[in-house]
């Protein structure tokens, strides 16, 4: 197989304790993007998402609701599965490391480890965050508690563990950013990875004891432990391709693409990396790192009431809409975005609602009006210029720049319309709309990876083919985005 047109990218898994969230929503939805992208290009794609359903959060929450730890995850990996119809993604891997090829897949890797010497037993005595499910120095504790989980105490924990020697691998992970200055985008993600690990680093636990925490993948060899949470959802990255199987598609796709927040950017671009090399795999093909989403400008928590539920947006506004605010306003990649009601409204209102909705709307109607019949064929409809700046948007992630060309191209379509103005002469302007018509079909197949579903509607609407050219009247279609009030 051709590697050079085969494409893997990944998102992190989230933990299964509650429902899939706006920031979730926005890591998938980017994603998708991306992936979408690459298959239109004609690349081989593997998509993988799916859930991490081990740990002491896990565990604990299972205890809360009276149910067994699988029971528990089963509900909620459930929810995260769904989302592939309710957000209209196009994923097409799944893993839960509670599947068996998953578990199987971590032992051999920890076995890698061992024989490797990368693997020992110590006493471990440490603060502990069970939200992040890492370890915490007293630098990165504001007023003794964890700045991302404020409402969590952090728990003092002292047991014997087994360890990775994560302090072996500080030259060969500077070696890797070095070597390449867009290992993890933006720069200044790369920058601060950078200074993390030149300040050294700490051998890291990678066990506990299966009498307190009996919720993990057994270690192997000994009963007595499981698999610390981090070492083991990491390998799904991996045992998503069948690793370490021969006949897989791992030797094919790996290495791949990684997109992550922020809040892991020292598990995704040091730890895993420090992991691949302690198996003799290669690292990474790069670390996309995203912002946080803040709610008029404060963090997101529960116990403030401003968490916003991604699949209520859809509900009420359609997939595309929350699609295309989510890629239009979040930098990608870089820092956090504010997500308002108001700012949701004027966005969804000014570049959908009056540009590519309206557009359609007002031409369709035209389109019937005149009685004609249109040939329909926007590959002969190419707007100069946008396919080249799209490749070259995407060739860096640059999905809210991409956004912007596709707002642009719409104006420069409704500006035209405004100055010939075929609504007073429609019977003598068939060619003018029939031209427009095909622009405003390129432009939704060229960017069918930010608004996939209103490409769907348009083109089943007026029956058009992607290959071949459709000779029939049209009939008006409005309604693509209402405007919010």
């Amino acid at each position: 197989m051709d590697q050079t047109k085969n494409f893997y990218l990944t998102t992190t898994l989230p933990y299964v304790n509650s429902s899939p969230h706006i920031g979730f929503a926005l890591e998938i939805i980017q994603a998708d993007a991306i992936c979408r992208y690459m298959s239109k290009q004609g690349y081989s794609v593997i998509f993988n998402t799916g859930t991490d359903e081990h740990g002491l959060k896990i565990y604990q929450k299972a205890l809360e609701e009276g149910k067994d730890p699988q029971v528990y995850t089963d509900e909620y990996a459930k929810h995260f599965k769904d989302l592939k119809e309710k957000l209209n993604l196009s994923f097409n891997r799944f893993i839960r490391t509670t599947d068996k090829n998953h578990k199987e897949a971590a032992k051999h890797f920890w076995n890698l480890s061992l024989k490797n010497g990368d693997i020992y037993k110590d006493k471990y005595a440490v603060k502990y965050c069970v939200g992040c499910e890492l370890e915490k120095q007293d630098s990165e504790l504001e007023n003794g508690k964890c700045p991302i989980h404020p409402n969590m105490n952090i728990e003092l924990v002292e047991e014997e563990n087994y360890y990775f020697k994560f302090s072996k691998y500080q030259e060969p992970l500077l070696k890797i950013y070095n070597e390449n200055p867009s290992f993890v985008v933006p720069a200044f993600r790369l920058e601060e990875i950078k200074k993390f690990v030149s300040e050294g680093l700490k051998d890291f636990s990678i066990s506990r004891l299966k009498e307190k925490m009996p919720w993990g993948v057994e270690v192997p060899g000994d009963s007595d432990h499981v698999m610390y949470v981090w070492f083991d959802a990491l390998i799904n990255y991996i045992s998503t391709l069948g690793w370490p199987n021969k006949d897989s598609d791992f030797k094919d796709f790996w290495p791949g693409v990684q997109v992550a927040g922020k809040d892991n950017l020292r598990q995704q671009s040091a730890m895993w990396q420090a992991m691949l090399l302690s198996a003799g795999l290669k690292p990474s093909k790069q670390i996309l790192i995203h912002g946080f989403i803040n709610s008029d400008g404060q963090k997101m928590s529960k116990s403030l009431g401003n968490v916003i539920d991604p699949l209520k947006i859809v509900d009420n506004y359609g997939i595309d809409a929350l699609r295309y605010y989510l890629l239009s306003d979040a930098p990608t990649f870089g820092e956090d975005m504010d997500y308002a009601d108001d700012k949701f409204k004027n966005r969804v209102n000014g570049d959908l609602a009056n540009g590519i909705g309206n557009l359609v709307a007002r031409v369709t109607k035209m389109c019937e009006t005149s009685g004609f019949e249109y040939i329909l064929n926007f590959k002969k409809a190419e707007i100069e210029g946008v396919i080249d700046k799209t490749a070259q948007l995407m060739s860096e992630y640059k999905i809210d720049e991409v956004c912007a060309v596709l707002t642009y191209e719409v104006s420069v379509l409704d500006k035209h319309l405004q100055e010939t103005k075929p609504w007073e002469n429609i019977a003598e302007n068939k060619e003018l709309l029939e031209l427009v018509l095909n622009k405003i079909l390129f432009l939704l197949d060229n960017f069918e990876f930010i608004l996939p579903t209103t490409k769907q509607r348009v083109f089943d609407h007026l029956g058009v083919s992607e290959d071949i050219e459709t000779v029939k009247k049209v009939t008006h279609l409005t309604g693509l985005f209402p405007r919010i009030q």
